[in-house]
């Protein structure tokens, strides 16, 4: 059977961000910027690299800035231009006619009913999930290489990555198969194990390719981990059903739901910079110093 092509992204979006309080309080945390560009950006960048056609994105409440985002400023723009400015800053913003479609995920229930919001656009394709706060670097990017690989193997696939044993109940963790260099068999899955039960400390990083079969797993999914219908807990179900690999990243993963990893992040991507990076970097020597 011929792997279908992957067209869609679907980009959760809807949590309410409530580790960077007070700055998420009306502000998304999608919305924060990594120096320049707000996290959502670099995640639909990194969807555009591996051939995304179709942005999904599910909000909530007070996200109204990603909509706008994404949408024309035309006061801004026409602001610009009469100063004679230019607004290639701004074109990365815009997405093609058609490509961003939005749909409301009306209570937190987790990861898996934000998920299964999005069941109608997504439709009867593969589709691939992206959560923002998982800040990847790499080059191709990290959802790039995982549609490399799904066009060799198809089925449902997520990235995998080696975490301390100490932190594998923070995640959701594989049963580990076989291996063939940056694959791995994933025989089952756990959400966030109970300390000293984890199969393996390979953790679930937010990307995922799933087939749309994932849908009706979730349309009956009882509440799991955390009290949310968990996304891992559907993927479980269907494993054994279609292939099913976990692709280890080649880059780096920064945590940016956590206020460490998101400051890690910037100054990474700061002192990576051609126009700040030697300022920055001069200023953490002296810090550190």
């Amino acid at each position: 059977m011929p792997i279908k092509p992957l067209r869609k992204a679907v980009f959760p979006v809807g949590g309410l961000g409530t580790r960077f309080l007070p700055a998420t309080k009306a502000m998304p945390k999608e919305m924060l910027p990594i120096v320049d560009r707000p996290l959502i950006q670099y995640a639909v960048d990194e969807a555009l690299e591996a051939g995304i056609e179709q942005m999904i994105f599910v909000t909530g409440r007070g996200k109204s800035a990603i909509e706008d985002h994404f949408d024309i400023a035309y006061e801004l723009e026409a602001t610009m231009a009469a100063r004679g400015k230019s607004l290639d800053a701004l074109d990365q913003t815009r997405l093609a006619p058609g490509a961003v479609a939005y749909v409301r995920q009306q209570e937190p229930m987790g990861l898996g009913h934000a998920v299964w919001c999005a069941r109608d656009i997504v439709g009867d394709e593969p589709f691939a999930v992206l959560l923002a706060d998982d800040f990847m670097l790499g080059k191709p990017g990290c959802l790039k290489q995982m549609v490399d690989a799904y066009m060799q193997v198809g089925g449902n696939m997520i990235c995998a990555q080696e975490v301390p044993e100490d932190q594998t109940h923070m995640y959701g963790v594989i049963t580990p198969g076989v291996r063939n260099g940056p694959l791995t068999e994933v025989k089952g899955l756990v959400e966030k194990p109970a300390k000293g039960t984890a199969p393996s400390n390979l953790s679930v990083i937010g990307r995922y390719i799933l087939q749309p079969e994932v849908m009706r797993v979730l349309e009956n999914q009882g509440k799991g981990a955390g009290g949310e219908i968990q996304l891992t807990d559907a993927m479980a179900r269907m494993i054994g059903d279609q292939p099913f690999h976990g692709l280890t990243f080649d880059g780096k993963r920064y945590d940016c739901g956590d206020k460490a990893g998101y400051v890690t992040a910037n100054l990474s991507v700061a002192i990576g910079r051609a126009d700040i990076g030697d300022t920055v970097r001069a200023f953490a020597v002296d810090l550190l110093r």
